[in-house]
């Protein structure tokens, strides 16, 4: 049986999270191992669980704190995970930021969940190779 893409979500707004989870899972064979609402909480569960999860989706604005500072949290990390920001200001200086702290990809919110999808399913795969 494939292996879920094990994703962390850092989402303040309840409903927003729990339809990009479930999306996510319906479409790209993705399994939300934990989430966060504020950078203390994402940082906090990001230390105590450093090697479970493959992706982290980091919104920018939050309840408290930034997701620049859950960016900042892990800049270090093992070369299979992944991360990308999920943002409704994903400008050009954000872009840019974003790629300073490592950031894998940027994704809109307004117009970008399919090519987030797609890149969901993308990273499915690599995870579970053919054959592997």
């Amino acid at each position: 049986m494939a292996q879920k893409l094990k994703t962390f979500i850092v989402e303040d707004n309840e409903t927003i999270r729990e339809n990009l989870a479930g999306t996510l899972e319906e479409l790209a064979a993705v399994t939300a191992v934990g989430h966060a609402a504020t950078e203390n909480e994402a940082r906090s569960w990001l230390r105590e669980n450093r090697d479970q999860w493959h992706l982290a989706i980091v919104d920018l604005f939050l309840k408290q704190g930034s997701g620049l500072g859950v960016l900042q949290e892990i800049l270090v990390r093992q070369a299979w995970q992944q991360v990308v920001v999920l943002s409704n200001y994903a400008t050009a200086e954000v872009r840019r930021r974003c790629a300073d702290l490592g950031v894998d990809a940027v994704f809109d919110k307004s117009n970008e969940i399919d090519a987030l999808v797609d890149y969901c399913i993308a990273q499915s795969a690599r995870i579970n190779p053919p054959g592997g």
